[in-house]
């Protein structure tokens, strides 16, 4: 079992950056592949950034150029750099991993096997 805790949502204005960390529990981080996904008011839960376990990133177009994705695998823990925030990338924000040994990245809910708890982000105009 894999625990997933977020943390580091909050309020800021349109043009604004946060940092999101997601910190995991076990010790098998290193070997699964990780994700963020946001889910916006009246919105289906949606794909932003997934990281390999090897390093490898991607990204939604929407934010492209403005999100950065990394992880530390000593600290179990996988960020969401977040910058040039707009009002449309205000949501809940979903840390997520995939199972032991699923390293490659995926785009789609069902591929991933653990969710943490979420923490909203608000981008104000």
């Amino acid at each position: 079992q894999v625990q997933l805790v977020e943390s580091g949502g909050g309020l800021v204005q349109a043009g604004g950056s946060l940092r999101l960390s997601c910190a995991a529990t076990g010790r098998t981080f290193s070997n699964r592949a990780m994700g963020w996904f946001r889910q916006a008011p009246g919105k289906e839960r949606a794909f932003v950034a997934a990281i390999s376990s090897g390093g490898n990133t991607d990204y939604a177009d929407s934010v492209k150029g403005r999100f950065t994705i990394s992880r530390d695998n000593a600290k179990n823990t996988v960020f969401l750099q977040m910058n040039s925030l707009q009002p449309e990338d205000t949501a809940v924000y979903y840390c997520a991993a995939r199972r032991v040994n699923y390293r490659s990245i995926q785009y789609n809910l069902e591929s991933y096997d653990y969710w943490g708890q979420g923490t909203q982000v608000t981008v104000s105009s």
